[in-house]
Parts: structure tokens; sequence; C-alpha cells
């Protein structure tokens, strides 16, 4: 069971910050609007949290070598880091200016990241550095990418 929260607790926090983050960057980027990257932040609290936790409970069941209480603690464990990960975005867009917020952000969601990587890296027994730079520059290619895609977006409406 240990094993399996440790899954799903591992991939829902990636999954909040990566693609919390780079909706977040799309949406401020392509519309510049506080309103619309919250709804953004909110859609992927609930529905990606879902999905996520669906796909975790799936991919498990597929390995046909977990109980099903294993399956259950990562599907579970899944929903709620992605969940309550993402919703801690919230926070500054509803209490700063939305560039302020974004900048917020964006370093709480690569230092969530920084930590999770770090203990994974001292865990497998590898160097931290390695592991944490192969993530986090994972996560800034993700958001650069979706910053562009905001901007070219933004472009259309012009």
């Amino acid at each position: 069971m240990k094993d399996s929260f440790r899954t799903g607790i591992s991939f829902g926090l990636t999954s909040a910050v990566i693609t919390t983050l780079g909706l977040m960057v799309g949406l401020h980027s392509g519309t510049g609007s506080k309103l619309v990257v919250l709804g953004g932040v909110f859609t992927i609290a609930i529905a990606d949290a879902f999905s996520d936790a669906l796909g975790i409970h799936v991919s498990e069941e597929s390995e046909s070598v977990h109980t099903a209480r294993q399956i259950w603690g990562a599907t579970i464990a899944t929903f709620m880091a992605k969940f309550i990960f993402a919703l801690t975005f919230v926070v500054p867009v509803l209490l700063l200016p939305l560039f302020t917020a974004m900048i917020v952000c964006l370093v709480w969601g690569l230092s969530i990241l920084t930590v999770l990587s770090y203990f994974i890296a001292k865990a497998q027994g590898e160097r931290p550095w390695k592991v944490v730079g192969e993530h986090v520059l994972i996560a800034i290619v993700v958001i650069a990418i979706t910053h562009w895609a905001g901007d070219w977006v933004a472009t259309l409406g012009a």
C-alpha cells in the first residue's frame, strides 16, 4: 500500500505542477484575464484530477500485479494530490495582480517539483542535481511552449 500511495502522490504532484502551470501560463499569455486563469485552474483541479486518477487506476490494473486495495490507494492518492496542489495555485491569483501571481505560481510550482525530485533521487540513490535538473527542465519546456501557444492564440483575436 505504501508504494501505491507514493506512486499516486508523486504522479499527482508532478501532474498538478506541470499541467496547472502550463495551462495558467498559456491562458495568461493568451488572454491576460484573471477570471480565465482562475477558471482554468479550477478546471484542472477537478477534471484533470479525476482524469489522472482514472489513468493511474487503469494503469495499475493493467499490470495485473496489484491488489484492489493498492490500486485504489494509488487512485485516491493521485486524485487528492492533484486536486489539492492544483488548488494551491488559486491563492496567489486571488490575492495578487495577475502578473505577480504568475511569478509566485511559477516559483511555487518549480519549488514543489524540485523538492519532490530531490526526495525521489535520494530514495533511488541517484545524484539529486541530475534528477532535479531533468524534471525542472521538462517543466520549463512545457511552460515555454504553452506561453508561446498562448501568444499565438492572442494574435488570432487581433
